[in-house]
């Protein structure tokens, strides 16, 4: 069965506020401290009926960038409902936070105005009401100013979810003039593609910012492999659908869970064995179809 985010699907237009039940929850807090827990406590506290869905609390502190990715990869599957994103290097500062509605009422994403929201709310058709979460009475006293997720993010979630409107929460503002998103797009240059690794998962997959498609929309609809620059490694990749069909210690393209090409190595880590990691520049160009089909590669040791 395809998947589709709820957020697209055929809801109908909410004229009056929507009590949610679920909210979702990403973050770069970490799990060694209290903070998730004291933001989980104040939504059950206000709204007792209301599920959190931890995405992941494990986003490199202060990378906005991986946040949206991370974000990105997972709204196709979310429920309707409020999200929390909270990576915020200017927390305490002049940065605003944002209260952005989506897909007609469906649901409603709660941030830092920094980026962090944009590629995921793009992907859910774009925004629609939003406001500048501003009105300190929809907020909790604190003696600081620099835990917004605890003072701001969770008190509005709690009360999205109880039914109030977003209107209430904070100034209306043109969603126009908000962040735009800080996920680079792949170049296209004298017939080749210019992209850039933007996620290393933990098994050591290199996630590339292009898909199977952006690869035939410029090398044509037969592309099978593809010479791929790293630097100045040079080498003739295969493009496949599952790790394991590139051999174990063999280097290639796999077509990877969110539709997008990533540089890996059978049963190893492709960031340890061809040293490369997140913001690395890699160059694209239609491959040799008489090299081999897969690239073996000296598995380094590790104790």
């Amino acid at each position: 069965m395809e998947r589709h985010t709820v957020f697209m699907s055929s809801t109908p237009v909410r004229s009056t506020p929507t009590a949610y039940t679920t909210v979702s929850f990403l973050s770069d807090l970490g799990l060694e401290s209290e903070h998730v827990g004291v933001v989980k406590a104040i939504i059950r506290d206000e709204a007792p009926h209301v599920a959190v869905i931890d995405l992941t609390h494990n986003i490199t502190p202060f990378d906005v960038r991986a946040g949206s990715l991370a974000l990105a990869r997972a709204v196709p599957y979310l429920t309707e409902g409020v999200v929390i994103a909270s990576v915020d290097p200017g927390a305490g500062g002049t940065r605003r936070l944002v209260g952005i509605e989506v897909a007609e009422g469906a649901g409603v994403f709660l941030g830092p105005d920094n980026g962090l929201l944009a590629p995921a709310i793009a992907l859910v058709g774009g925004a629609g009401r939003a406001v500048i979460l501003d009105r300190d009475e929809h907020h909790l006293s604190a003696p600081g100013h620099t835990f917004a997720a605890r003072d701001v993010l969770a008190p509005i979630a709690a009360a999205l979810c109880n039914g109030a409107d977003l209107f209430d929460m904070g100034t209306p503002v043109d969603a126009g003039a908000l962040l735009p998103g800080v996920v680079p797009i792949p170049r296209e240059e004298n017939g080749v593609l210019s992209c850039e690794v933007i996620w290393v998962d933990r098994f050591g997959n290199c996630q590339l910012n292009v898909s199977l498609d952006d690869l035939r929309s410029v090398f044509g609809p037969d592309v099978a492999r593809v010479r791929t620059t790293l630097g100045a490694d040079v080498r003739n990749f295969e493009i496949v659908v599952a790790f394991d069909d590139l051999g174990q210690g063999a280097a290639g393209l796999v077509i990877d869970s969110a539709g997008l090409l990533c540089i890996a190595v059978g049963r190893a880590s492709a960031a340890v064995e061809l040293s490369i990691g997140e913001g690395e520049q890699v160059v694209l160009a239609p491959g040799d179809a008489t090299g081999p089909n897969a690239v073996p590669v000296t598995i380094t040791p590790h104790r």
